[in-house]
């Protein structure tokens, strides 16, 4: 199997393509990075990982990078912190990369697509919820051009043609080690606030060999 990650040298990033290592053995991993550097040598030195430098707008490095893949993983995401969220630019800059990723997926024929999501991308499923409905409105006060963005992933993501997506939605992410979700839909009752990064990292891998939640998009917390 041949993964494609974008987003891997960030927190969340770095522990999806470890997951991806030990789950998958055998697997060949491709980390599309803008700063090989970032990388840790863990992932830069292991003789299953492939990296490519690039940037989001490069066509030809973001065709190559897809060539023979069987499967995309994103973990791409704006900054949404009070320090850095109020300047990401306005031109919904990720949610116009995604465009460019799902052409180049569609030229290459790769139909699996699981990518990050934030509970700013509504769903048809989802409820009235008063702590989610406060936490988008907070990050859309503070961080408003990253909101924008998300908000235009989702819609960018679910309009796309010929491709199995799924959004996995998330709360705010923490450090903690445990791997057990719930997965369903903001106001349904069960769902927490919090999620550790590493049980996002082992949902991404478990829906690389599931049909469940194509074309949907769960919001996920710690059990």
């Amino acid at each position: 199997m041949r993964i494609l990650i974008f987003g891997s040298t960030g927190a969340s990033g770095i522990l999806v393509a470890r997951e991806a290592l030990a789950r998958f053995q055998s697997c060949t991993l491709i980390l599309y990075v803008r700063s090989p550097a970032k990388v840790p040598s863990d992932l830069s030195s292991n003789p299953s990982v492939i990296v490519i430098e690039g940037e989001l707008d490069n066509q030809d490095a973001l065709s190559k990078a897809l060539e023979g893949v069987d499967v995309v993983l994103s973990v791409l995401g704006p900054v949404v912190s009070l320090k850095d969220g109020p300047f990401h630019p306005s031109d919904t800059p990720l949610a116009r990369a995604y465009e460019r990723i799902l052409d180049l997926m569609r030229t290459h024929h790769v139909k699996r697509l699981i990518a990050l999501g934030t509970a700013s991308i509504a769903d048809p499923e989802d409820t009235f919820s008063l702590k989610y409905s406060t936490m988008v409105a907070g990050v859309a006060a503070v961080a408003y051009n990253s909101y924008k963005d998300v908000v235009a992933i989702g819609k960018t993501i679910r309009s796309s043609e010929g491709i199995d997506w799924t959004i996995v939605r998330v709360p705010i992410l923490t450090n903690s080690d445990k791997k057990d979700v719930i997965a369903g839909y903001i106001g349904d009752g069960k769902l927490g606030t919090t999620l550790g990064r590493a049980a996002f990292a082992a949902f991404m891998m478990n829906q690389i060999d599931s049909q469940e939640w194509v074309n949907k998009a769960p919001m996920i917390t710690n059990a």
